[in-house]
C-alpha cells in the first residue's frame, strides 16, 4: 500500500528545502481504513514490549498514525495516552503546545510520524515532550528516507525504528 498509494515519483521540494525525485505522503495510506488498521497493528507490535506510557507526534503527519495506534492499543489492552504536538502553541484558549490528555514528567513516550528526512518534525516533538520531563524511548516512522534524520535523532539519544527504509522501495 505504501508503494502504490503513498509514493509519488517526480521532482519535489521537501519541507527541509531539499529537492528530491520522489515524495512520500503517508496520509494516503494512514487515512484509509485498511492502511490505518495495518499501521496501528505494526506500530503496536514495535512498542508492546517497551513499557510505553504515551504515543504521539507533530501534527499533521502523525495525526492519523496516533489515532490508528490508539485503536490498535485499545484492542490489545495496552494502556496508552495519545498526544499531538502543535507546530506552535495556540494563541487563544488553552494556549497549549501539546494536545490530548496531560502528559506527566517521567512518562515513557514514543514519537511517531509518517516519514523522516532531516528529522525536523521529530526533533520538534521530542523537544516538546522532553520540556515537560517525559522520556522519549524511541521514534517510529513509516519510512526513513535515509537522508540524515535518524542520525540527527540518534545524536539526541533517540533511537529511530522505521517500518521501511527508502532502499526497501528501490530508492
Amino acid at each position: 500500500m505504501l508503494d502504490t498509494l503513498a509514493f509519488e515519483r517526480r521532482q519535489v521540494v521537501l519541507s527541509s528545502g531539499r529537492t528530491s525525485n520522489y515524495y512520500f505522503d503517508g496520509r494516503k495510506v494512514s487515512l484509509t481504513p485498511k492502511g490505518a488498521y495495518l499501521i496501528g497493528e505494526v506500530i503496536c507490535d514495535m512498542i508492546e514490549n517497551d513499557d510505553i506510557d504515551a504515543v504521539g507526534g507533530l501534527t499533521m503527519g502523525a495525526d492519523p498514525i496516533v489515532a490508528a495506534v490508539g485503536v490498535a492499543a485499545y484492542h490489545r489492552n495496552m494502556d496508552l495516552t495519545l498526544f499531538l504536538v502543535r507546530k506552535e502553541a495556540k494563541k487563544h484558549g488553552t494556549m497549549r503546545l501539546i494536545e490530548g490528555p496531560a502528559l506527566s514528567a517521567g512518562q515513557r513516550v514514543v514519537v511517531v510520524d509518517d516519514v523522516i528526512t532531516t528529522g525536523g518534525s521529530f526533533v520538534q516533538a521530542v523537544e516538546a515532550v522532553r520540556e515537560i520531563g517525559c522520556q522519549v524511548v524511541k521514534a517510529v516512522t513509516l519510512v526513513d528516507r535515509q537522508e540524515g534524520g535518524a542520525e540527527t535523532l540518534e545524536k539526541m539519544g533517540v533511537t529511530v525504528e522505521p517500518v521501511f527504509k527508502a532502499t526497501d522501495f528501490g530508492l
